[in-house]
C-alpha cells in the first residue's frame, strides 16, 4: 500500500529544469533515430479498392513512378478477391517496401451484398496476424512483415451524380479499420463545374452518412496550413497514365485525346500532384502512426476484450495483466474439471445404460435359447415318433411281403402236382 501512495505522490511531484554546466550530446538522438530508420527501411501498404476499370493500377505506376506489371482482370469473376503483391524500393539511400493491394472483381457481380466482406476480412487478418506476434513469448516484431493496411484508396466511379450505396456501404464498414482518402478516378471525363459539384455532393453523403475519411493531420506547425488546405481538395479528382509525351525538352507523364492532352502532373488538370504530396511526400508516416495507435489498438482492445481481459475488475478497480491471466487460467481449469466430472458422470450413466441393455439382451437371448431348446426337443420327440412308426410300417411290410411270397410259392406248387 506505501509503494503505490510512494508512486502517486512521484507523479504528482513537478519535474525540474535543470542546465548543464557543457555540452552532453544527447541532442543527436534525433539524428541516431533516422539513421537507425534509414539502415531498417520502411514498410507503407496500400488498398485500392474500386471496380474494374478504373485505372487503379494505373495510378499506383504513375504515384510511384514504375511500372509494377499488374495485369488486366476480367469483369466475370464470381467473388471480390483480393491480391497483395511487395515491392522493394530504392530512392537515394531509402529503402521502402511497398504492398499494393487490389480488390480484384469488386462491385462486378450481380449482387453486390457481401462485396465488402472480403475486403473487411482481409484487413482483420492482417491486424489478427499482428497481433498474434505481439503475444508471442519469443516476438520477432522488427523482422516480421507487417502487412497492416496503412490507407486505402476509395475509387470513385466519375458519374458526377454522387455515391453508389456500395461506396457508403464499404467506406462505413472499414472507416473504422483503416485511413481512407476518396479519390475521383479518370477525373478528366467530367467537366470542372461538374467536378466541384461532384465533389462538394460526395462529401455531403459522407458526412450524412457518418463516413469518418482520413483527416491530413494540422497539429504540426510545419504542415498544418498545407494539411489544412489539401483537407478541403478532398476527394481527390485523379487522372494516372503510363504514357510520356515531350513537352519542350522535357518528357512528361500525359493522356492524348483528339481534342487535347491531359497533363498529369499539371495541377489545373487534375489533383495527382496534390494526392502524391499528401500521400507520400508529407503524411506517409502520420498515416503508419495512425494505423498502429488508432485502427490497430481499436482491433486489439476489442480482440482482448473477446478473450475476456480487461484493464478494470467488476468493481471498476485496475487489474493487470497477469491478475485477469491467472483469474482467467483459474476458470479455465475448474472448467475443464466440471466438464471433466460431467463427461465421466455422463460416462457412468451410459455404461449403465449399456450394461443394463446387454443384461437385457442376454435375457432375451437366454429366452431364446429356451424356446429353441424345447421347440428342439419337440422335434425330436416328434421325428422319434415318426421313426418308429416307419420302422413298424416296415416291419409290417416285411412281414406281409414274406406272407405273400409264402403264399406264391404253395400256389405254383399245387399247380406242379396237378400236371
Amino acid at each position: 500500500m506505501s509503494a503505490e501512495v510512494d508512486f502517486v505522490n512521484k507523479k504528482e511531484m513537478h519535474l525540474r529544469t535543470l542546465k548543464q554546466s557543457g555540452h552532453v550530446g544527447f541532442d543527436s538522438l534525433p539524428d541516431q533515430l533516422v539513421n537507425k530508420s534509414v539502415q531498417n527501411g520502411f514498410v507503407f501498404n496500400v488498398m485500392c479498392i474500386g471496380e474494374t476499370g478504373l485505372g487503379k493500377s494505373t495510378l499506383m505506376d504513375t504515384l510511384f513512378n514504375t511500372s509494377f506489371e499488374s495485369t488486366p482482370s476480367p469483369h466475370t469473376l464470381p467473388s471480390v478477391k483480393l491480391k497483395a503483391h511487395t515491392y522493394e524500393l530504392q530512392e537515394s539511400n531509402v529503402r521502402l517496401k511497398l504492398t499494393i493491394c487490389d480488390t480484384v472483381g469488386y462491385g462486378d457481380q450481380i449482387n453486390k451484398d457481401d462485396s465488402f466482406k472480403a475486403v473487411v476480412d482481409y484487413i482483420d487478418a492482417q491486424f489478427e496476424n499482428y497481433l498474434q506476434e505481439e503475444l508471442k513469448i519469443k516476438r520477432s516484431l522488427v523482422t516480421c512483415h507487417d502487412s497492416r493496411i496503412h490507407i486505402c484508396l476509395y475509387f470513385i466511379c466519375p458519374t458526377g451524380h454522387g455515391l453508389k450505396s456500395l461506396d457508403l456501404v464499404c467506406m462505413k464498414k472499414l472507416d473504422s479499420k483503416v485511413n481512407i482518402i476518396p479519390v475521383i478516378a479518370k477525373a478528366d471525363t467530367i467537366s470542372k463545374a461538374e467536378l466541384q459539384r461532384f465533389k462538394a455532393k460526395i462529401i455531403q453523403e459522407l458526412n450524412s452518412n457518418g463516413v469518418h475519411i482520413y483527416q491530413f493531420p494540422t497539429d504540426d506547425e510545419t504542415v498544418a496550413d498545407t494539411n489544412s488546405l489539401m483537407n478541403a481538395h478532398i476527394p481527390f479528382a485523379v487522372v494516372g497514365s503510363t504514357e510520356f509525351i515531350k513537352v519542350g525538352n522535357k518528357l512528361i507523364r500525359a493522356r492524348q485525346y483528339p481534342w487535347g492532352t491531359v497533363q498529369v502532373e499539371n495541377e489545373t488538370h487534375c489533383d495527382f500532384v496534390k494526392l502524391r504530396e499528401m500521400l507520400i511526400r508529407t503524411n506517409m508516416e502520420d498515416m503508419r502512426e495512425k494505423t498502429h495507435t488508432r485502427h490497430y489498438e481499436l482491433y486489439r482492445q476489442k480482440r482482448l476484450e473477446q478473450m475476456g481481459f480487461s484493464d478494470v475488475d467488476s468493481e471498476n478497480k485496475p487489474v493487470s495483466f497477469q491478475q485477469t491471466f491467472e483469474a482467467k487460467r483459474s476458470n479455465h481449469l475448474a472448467e475443464l474439471q466440471s466438464k471433466e466430472e460431467e463427461v465421466r458422470q455422463m460416462f457412468v450413466q451410459r455404461v449403465k445404460e449399456k450394461e443394463a441393455e446387454l443384461k437385457d439382451s442376454e435375457k432375451d437371448l437366454h429366452l431364446k435359447f429356451e424356446k429353441l431348446k424345447r421347440d428342439h426337443a419337440e422335434e425330436k420327440r416328434k421325428l422319434e415318433e415318426s421313426r418308429k412308426a416307419l420302422e413298424e410300417d416296415y416291419i409290417d411290410f416285411q412281414r406281409r411281403k414274406q406272407q405273400l411270397a409264402t403264399a406264391h410259392h404253395t400256389l405254383t406248387l399245387g399247380k406242379s402236382k396237378k400236371k
